[in-house]
């Protein structure tokens, strides 16, 4: 048995390459049929994504798995061999089965923990399911990966922090008011930075939602989207007391927010804590606002840090992660061997038992008495369980061996033993 993964990603190929393999939803099920219709191919998935085209295979064990999944890859998507070979990978047995693992716990990806990716190989492991080509062994190694990837995120923090601005504004939110259920929003501006820190801070229970923008049509717009309302750009400073979050990102040059305005909202709040996210470049408020009790501001530079520290951190992270899977992809392989090795050693009884029979009814026997009969039956018997006894023995401490699965396949190649 041969498990290899053949592919490419973000670290080695380019978005105009990758874009050029990537295969659509609808034609993954047509893809992976005429994969397995090719006589080395046992069991496969294709993981087809934004960063990554991937096919886990597996194959006969004389197969040139490069080759062939190579050559698979450029016919279907119509991309020339030698483009292609420039960026494939070609990972096998253990080495595959690390890599799916670490690709499923997000340690392969753009950004280390992002949850996508995992839905993502759940996604390619259904559709193979549904059109038939995953097998046993598959069936094993995704099975595996999922619960890796799940010990991943429970034993580990590595996608515990924020690793996008956006993402931080609302943890730093967070941490200023404990909790974000109820609290209200201002956005100052539409942009798409200040809009995904809105959506998160609705998801984490964030209630109203104020625009303004200098385009009333796009603030509109947005406040549709986000189930919120508008407020006149000219009028904003008279509703942005109601805010617990202010999210501003114009394209003004000079400050829309001074420090006097930050008094008069702590004023009209009877000092109940506010918190700004200036994301805009030249910044659309006052640095001075800090310097009032109950105000905090963050600029983009403060959301920046805030996202290295976190990013350092989950990077820490990782290497405790990257033990997870070590152990992981040695407790599969062990398994992997055992289940190779059982039906191995029980095709060869059967075989030379079988052999032993065939040669008993060739020899006719029938002038012996019952008990000649008997005598001569368990005497085979027992040679040929003698014969046996060296062979099973070394089989069964081949699931220890580093080449277990290899050596496996070969005595069954050996004793020419059926599938």
């Amino acid at each position: 048995m041969q498990l290899s993964l053949v592919g490419l990603s973000h670290h080695t190929a380019p978005i105009e390459v990758r874009e050029r393999l990537h295969f659509p939803e609808k034609d993954l099920p047509a893809a992976l049929h005429a994969l397995v219709e090719r006589d080395a191919v046992e069991e496969a998935i294709i993981l087809s994504t934004c960063n990554r085209v991937e096919i886990l295979a597996r194959l006969t064990d004389d197969a040139d798995a490069r080759s062939l999944l190579g050559d698979f890859l450029s016919r279907q998507r119509r991309v020339p061999r030698d483009l292609l070979d420039k960026h494939l990978y070609h990972h096998s047995q253990r080495e595959a089965v690390r890599h799916i693992f670490r690709v499923a716990a997000s340690l392969d990806s753009m950004i280390v923990g992002e949850p996508q990716v995992l839905g993502q190989v759940k996604a390619a492991y259904a559709t193979g399911r549904a059109v038939g080509t995953v097998g046993s062994i598959l069936d094993a190694v995704l099975a595996h990966a999922f619960a890796t990837a799940k010990k991943v995120r429970t034993e580990t923090g590595v996608a515990a922090s924020a690793v996008s601005v956006s993402y931080a504004a609302v943890e730093l939110a967070r941490k200023i008011f404990g909790s974000l259920e109820g609290k209200t929003v201002f956005l100052i501006g539409a942009g798409k930075m200040s809009e995904l820190a809105a959506r998160h801070l609705r998801r984490s229970g964030a209630r109203a939602i104020f625009v303004a923008n200098r385009t009333l049509a796009r603030a509109e717009e947005l406040a549709k989207e986000l189930g919120g309302e508008t407020v006149r750009f000219d009028e904003l400073l008279n509703f942005i007391s109601r805010a617990d979050i202010v999210i501003s990102s114009t394209g003004a040059p000079v400050y829309i927010i001074k420090k006097e305005h930050g008094a008069r909202f702590l004023a009209e709040r009877r000092n109940r804590p506010m918190f700004f996210i200036d994301i805009a470049v030249p910044r659309d408020i006052d640095p001075a606002l800090n310097k009032l009790n109950n105000i905090f501001l963050y600029d983009i530079d403060d959301l920046q840090q805030v996202v290295e520290a976190n990013l350092r951190q989950r990077r820490r992270e990782a290497l405790r992660a990257e033990e997870i899977v070590e152990r992981e992809v040695d407790r599969l392989l062990g398994r992997l061997k055992r289940l190779e090795v059982a039906p191995t050693i029980a095709a060869l009884q059967e075989h030379l038992h079988g052999i032993r029979q065939q040669e008993l009814e060739r020899a006719r026997l029938r002038d012996l008495s019952p008990e000649q009969h008997t005598a001569v039956e368990e005497m085979t018997r027992r040679l040929v369980n003698k014969i046996l006894h060296g062979p099973i023995a070394e089989l069964k401490r081949l699931p220890q061996e580093p080449n277990g699965l290899k050596l496996t396949e070969f005595a069954r190649r050996l004793f020419r033993l059926k599938e």
